[in-house]
């Protein structure tokens, strides 16, 4: 490493760098090192002192807390950012794409080491999940796993990583909701994340939302204020993470359709008898669904709302029911791959027919 570099890395543990814009991603140094250091130590004593009483929670974090990093993320103009991560098997991390994107030099801490540098293997902004590579982890450190399947609503979970730089926190809640939808790059969403109401602040950002049996349920995204965390579910980290590893990247599969939620709106415009299914509001010109759904025609004035008329309404992918965008959205992340030929069932003017459609790979930002 050159001689610059070695002046960047003594900077890790100074203030300033401009926070980052995503919220559950914090710049390095806004809170007071020495502050840190005496919130690690009192959360680890209260910890140790909990698990002897035999507190489930206490359980969770001592089990899974080793394998959890501090990230901090330097770039060329003296600036930075800060977020959490995890280990997935013995030498690369999960984190959020939005803590790493746009530095130049990348550093991981586990509790019982320094600063480590590490480097990127991959990321995939349409996921907002990223991989690093670090030679050394902790001995102590132990791989995490994703859990196999979504969880249900309700399942107590638990949230451990870096919020305002503050090492080792661990906050508690429940999964509030399923299936949500997170905006992404290009207009595209991110499907199937998990909603809770465990603490979720800057810094948590990439950090693990675990049950209590210590499994993975998704890679804390982002926290919103009023008790409302999102993660990037455990089942598209499952699809997403292997292929940044081996490639570098993921491809998501891609239909080419600007999509609207069939609202009673749209249901009336469009003489539909109920409010479900997803309308094709336009098909984009070369794309896999050009030549094969269809688009707006023409548009309807109802109650004062210029609503769009003569698309195509979607109500199955393979069979499988899509009455939200949320469903279309998940269906199509997790089911299928770029190249597929997938069944569309619809309504086009009224009758219902099946269309067969192959996906096409989506676009780079």
């Amino acid at each position: 490493m050159n001689s610059t570099s070695l002046s960047r890395r003594q900077l890790l543990g100074a203030l300033g760098a401009a926070a980052a814009g995503v919220a559950g991603c914090q710049a390095p140094g806004q809170t007071e090192a020495p502050t840190a250091d005496r919130q690690v130590s009192t959360e680890t004593s209260d910890i140790e002192t909990a698990a002897s009483r035999g507190s489930t929670y206490a359980d969770v974090y001592q089990q899974v807390a080793g394998s959890v990093v501090s990230i901090r993320v330097l770039t060329g103009s003296g600036g930075g950012s800060q977020g959490s991560g995890f280990l997935v098997d013995d030498s690369h991390i999960v984190t959020n794409e939005h803590v790493v994107a746009g530095g130049d030099e990348y550093y991981a801490r586990f509790a019982d080491t320094g600063w480590r540098e590490v480097s990127i293997v991959g990321m995939d902004v349409y996921s907002d999940l990223a991989v690093l590579d670090i030679d050394d982890p902790s001995a102590a450190a132990t791989p995490l796993s994703f859990a196999d399947q979504d969880p249900a609503i309700g399942t107590e979970v638990v949230a451990i990583g870096n919020p305002f730089g503050l090492s080792g926190s661990v906050s508690a809640g429940i999964v509030s909701g399923v299936d949500r939808t997170l905006r992404s790059a290009n207009n595209f969403s991110i499907a199937d994340a998990i909603q809770t109401d465990a603490a979720v602040n800057p810094g948590n950002s990439g950090g693990p939302l675990v049950n209590l049996d210590g499994d993975v349920i998704g890679v804390i995204n982002s926290g919103g204020g009023d008790n409302v965390g999102f993660a990037i579910s455990a089942q598209l980290a499952r699809r997403v993470v292997p292929s940044l590893i081996q490639r570098g990247s993921y491809d998501h599969s891609y239909m080419g359709v600007l999509l609207r939620s069939v609202t009673p709106l749209v249901a009336e415009a469009n003489g539909l008898d109920r409010a479900t299914g997803v309308y094709i509001d336009d098909t984009v010109d070369g794309g896999p669904a050009a030549g094969v759904l269809r688009g707006s025609s023409g548009s309807r004035v109802v109650a004062g709302t210029e609503v769009p008329t003569g698309g195509d309404v979607v109500l199955a992918l393979d069979e499988t029911p899509t009455p939200t965008r949320q469903a279309l959205a998940t269906y199509l992340a997790l089911e299928t791959s770029p190249g597929d030929t997938i069944a569309v069932t619809l309504l086009r003017d009224g009758t219902e027919l099946t269309v067969d459609l192959r996906l096409g790979n989506r676009p780079a930002p």
